[in-house]
């Protein structure tokens, strides 16, 4: 439709001159209902992935399987926000120098997580991690949220001091 459009305008550039990369741009856009249900599945799903690891934690079926399930939920919810913005725009936004520290440690922990869980076997250490995952997650999200994070230490330095 956009060729004819083109043609009919006297605007009809040849492909080869728009480049191969805008002519994968174009045909590989999202629309914004698209992007918003495919976002909604994704954070539900990793949602539930979180909530099956508790309930197995609940059945006694062990911290690994907690631990994994949470780990893949959490993946798929941090997954879910490339609908909205794109994989690559969302690789940018992750790696910005305001929250590069905040992904690092986000991808550590989960790391860290998987390996205690799987490989080394060991619950506790598993749990301490699932912790340290959990708070940096919550670090990561509120970088998202302007003076956020200001008002977060503000807030843990009051009750400190």
């Amino acid at each position: 439709m956009d060729k004819l459009r083109r043609a009919l305008s006297g605007n009809d550039q040849c492909d080869e001159e728009s480049g191969i990369m805008t002519q994968i741009m174009d045909d590989t856009t999202l629309s914004w209902s698209t992007r918003i249900k495919g976002f909604a599945i994704c954070f539900i799903v990793g949602i539930l992935l979180s909530f099956l690891g508790s309930f197995a934690l609940f059945l006694n079926r062990g911290i690994s399987v907690f631990a994994v399930f949470y780990t893949l939920g959490n993946l798929i919810s941090l997954a879910s926000t490339c609908f909205l913005m794109g994989p690559v725009n969302q690789l940018k936004k992750m790696f910005a120098s305001s929250r590069i520290i905040a992904t690092l440690l986000v991808f550590l922990s989960i790391g860290l997580t998987l390996y205690a869980a799987i490989k080394l076997e060991k619950p506790g250490l598993a749990l301490v991690f699932i912790i340290i995952q959990s708070l940096s997650m919550t670090w990561y999200s509120l970088s998202y949220i302007p003076y956020a994070r200001d008002a977060v230490k503000k807030t843990v330095e009051s009750c400190i001091t």
